[in-house]
């Protein structure tokens, strides 16, 4: 019955090898759901609710992130440009949007309800994905059914969680920390004996297109901060720091993670799982120093129920994670010696600051002196 609707295999040799149109507006869909994660964050931290902020938001953002993954390196395997491909996408996308659309109440409430909806359609969606595969690559039949089995498994988990456990308090969080668990080892135990044939820049590329957007919630903070300034009988030049501050970390965070470094440069498993998985702290990081500024603005226009040095913390510190993430994930396996130290370094200064001093300008500074200094020892490597 599924013989014309199968999945075969994409040839991972195959050059010059891009995201796709309907990849780019699955990212799309995508960045609603981020952004919708990151108000939540926002919101959270401008009201001193910090603590129970940080985990919901920790865990949208992962529901989020994971199910692009899941998507992404699938795409990369077997996309074969099938008008079923394209409506089954589609439909993993809707999902999305419902999720998104719940998760202001998730922030507000608890109630995980729809957002749970929005993330089964998109987890059903890749179940049929896998089916498909098994069908079409006889090679990796045991993968591919592993794969949807391990996903619809996790399912059912999720629905007894949200069902029977979502007014057990500290359990319920637990409960949820569990399932995060159970959906991360899909992949590793699935692909435990053979491995789906995924093309390496192209998964390169798709993960890089995610920073950018990413990155757009310090673009969008810097712009909300700027605009403040039109109010030119209130005017304030905190402001224009904010927004000037914003738009340069910006920057310095994007020329790091795009520096000229082979980022994925073989397909050893560790590796790859250390590099896939590696980036929802860098991922997450980028998405929450966007909010940090946000609490910033909302600081400035006294808006907020929380301090300045708390809102500059709220930027620093996810800075410094996304500092040693990029470190974790990439540096640390692409350069040596005092090459290899300067991100960390620099996390460790930029979290001090943070935490000591709570001055912006100064965490500016360093993530500047950073950049540069990241380039040159790239620079001073590549030479030697």
């Amino acid at each position: 019955m599924l013989d014309g609707l199968a999945l075969p295999p994409r040839d991972t040799d195959q050059g010059h090898r891009a995201a796709t149109q309907l990849e780019l507006l699955f990212d799309l869909v995508s960045v609603i759901a981020i952004a919708s994660a990151a108000v939540g964050l926002h919101h959270g931290i401008a009201h001193a609710h910090y603590a129970e902020a940080i985990l919901k938001f920790s865990f949208a953002f992962f529901s989020i992130c994971w199910a692009w993954m899941n998507y992404s390196w699938f795409a990369s395997a077997y996309d074969n440009g099938s008008a079923f491909f394209k409506i089954n996408t589609l439909v993993i996308m809707f999902g999305s949007l419902v999720f998104a659309a719940g998760l202001p109440r998730f922030f507000e409430t608890n109630d995980l309800t729809l957002g749970y909806i929005g993330y089964g359609i998109m987890r059903f969606g890749m179940v049929i994905f896998w089916l498909l595969a098994a069908q079409g690559h006889p090679e990796r039949r045991k993968t591919a059914l592993q794969y949807a089995i391990g996903i619809s498994a996790a399912q059912v988990y999720w629905v007894l969680v949200i069902v029977f456990a979502h007014e057990l308090g500290a359990i319920y969080g637990g409960l949820l920390f569990l399932g995060l668990l159970i959906e991360l080892s899909i992949p590793y135990f699935a692909e435990a004996d053979q491995r789906t044939p995924w093309h390496r820049e192209h998964i390169i590329e798709r993960y890089g297109l995610l920073n950018i957007i990413v990155l757009g919630e310090l673009l969008l903070a810097a712009s909300l901060a700027i605009g403040q300034t039109a109010d030119l009988d209130h005017f304030n030049p905190a402001f224009l720091t904010v927004g000037a501050s914003a738009f340069i970390v910006c920057c310095c965070m994007w020329w790091i993670y795009f520096i000229d470094i082979e980022a994925l440069d073989t397909d050893v498993k560790t590796r790859t799982f250390t590099w896939g998985y590696g980036h929802f702290l860098i991922f997450g990081s980028g998405a929450a120093v966007g909010a940090g500024f946000a609490v910033l603005v909302d600081v400035i226009a006294h808006k907020a129920h929380t301090t300045m040095h708390v809102g500059v913390m709220a930027v620093g510190l996810p800075l410094a994670l996304y500092l040693l993430a990029v470190w974790l994930t990439r540096d640390r396996f692409r350069r040596s010696g005092a090459h290899g130290l300067v991100l960390p370094v620099a996390a460790a200064v930029v979290a001090a600051l943070s935490l000591l001093g709570g001055n912006l300008v100064l965490i500016t500074g360093a993530i500047v002196v950073t950049t540069i200094a990241h380039h040159l020892t790239h620079r001073e490597a590549a030479q030697g």
